[in-house]
């Protein structure tokens, strides 16, 4: 119990004397995982009104394979994004392992399955008639899509709020594919392990509670902004 207490105290010192090395950590984090963020949020919400809203053959499999994407391990992202970029891989051309583009591809990876998941629930959960009624008062099929991912707004903050926490807490992909560099692709929660792992419990918790002040921050004006916007 001490060396929390301690390590608390430490940790907070830590924080007040503004860190450049911890600095440095926390906006290279929030770069990267507010990048893959947005990049899932490209990919996922078209992708999963399309599922929610087409009727192909192998549709159900396709979403049976998005639903499981949601919970795939970040360890094994990171597994097969290094075998992609290794040198001698399909992408070893591009030079970029241990770098944090690679480190926002496998973020990429690991976001996308959780917004389109959402997605395709969050559309899915509308009025089934809603969809007929903005087509028979004339409107285009693009702008009958635009009113349906207007109306499913809310839920759909909650896929960039699943999106975003999946990716600034994950540490296994991030390892492999960015190599813990340090001052190039070290973040958060990587520098935790090796702190942990180095026994200095007061950096580590230092940078634990930045995490989760951060991710805190992040998710408490997302969800401002839903609740703002709830029906009364």
């Amino acid at each position: 119990m001490d060396l929390i207490i301690e390590g608390i105290v430490a940790a907070l010192k830590l924080v007040a004397s503004v860190d450049k090395e911890v600095v440095a950590v926390t906006l290279l984090s929030l770069k990267i995982s507010c990048s893959a963020t947005l990049i899932s949020l490209f990919i996922g919400i078209p992708t999963g009104t399309m599922l929610a809203l087409a009727d192909f053959p192998g549709r159900r499999l396709i979403i049976s394979m998005v639903n499981t994407g949601m919970g795939l391990p970040p360890v094994v992202v990171g597994l097969f994004v290094t075998i992609f970029l290794w040198r001698n891989g399909p992408l070893g051309f591009l030079e970029i392992l241990y770098t944090p583009l690679a480190m926002i591809m496998a973020q990429v990876v690991i976001a996308t399955p959780i917004v389109t998941g959402i997605s395709i629930a969050s559309i899915q959960a509308l009025p089934s008639n809603l969809k007929l009624q903005v087509l028979a008062l004339g409107a285009t099929r693009l702008q009958m899509i635009w009113i349906l991912v207007r109306e499913a707004r809310l839920p759909l903050l909650a896929a960039v709020m699943a999106g975003f926490g999946g990716v600034i807490s994950e540490v296994g992909a991030s390892i492999m594919v960015g190599g813990n560099i340090k001052g190039q692709t070290r973040v958060l929660t990587t520098a935790t392990v090796m702190e942990t792992g180095k026994g200095n419990f007061d950096v580590a918790i230092a940078l634990s509670l930045i995490l989760l002040t951060l991710a805190f921050s992040v998710n408490y004006l997302l969800t401002v902004i839903q609740q703002k916007e709830r029906p009364r």
